[in-house]
């Protein structure tokens, strides 16, 4: 991946309005593959308030939403 892919996977990944199931139609990437490149690529802080804002979002999990 490149520079400029992996922007865009961390801007689709910050905005709270887009699903995991979202980024993974736009780019293949499963939840944990995300997870690994925001690891990567974010300061250890910024990490760690993207993990607790996401975590047990709704909108984040589309699937999980859908099933209740």
């Amino acid at each position: 991946m490149d520079n400029i892919q992996i922007s865009e996977v961390i801007e689709l990944a910050w905005d709270d309005k887009t699903s995991f199931d979202t980024i993974k139609a736009q780019t293949g990437l499963s939840e944990p593959e995300v997870i690994k490149i925001m690891r990567q690529n974010l300061k250890a802080n910024s990490f760690k308030l993207w993990r607790k804002r996401v975590s047990g979002r709704k909108a984040k999990h589309e699937r999980r939403e859908n099933l209740n």
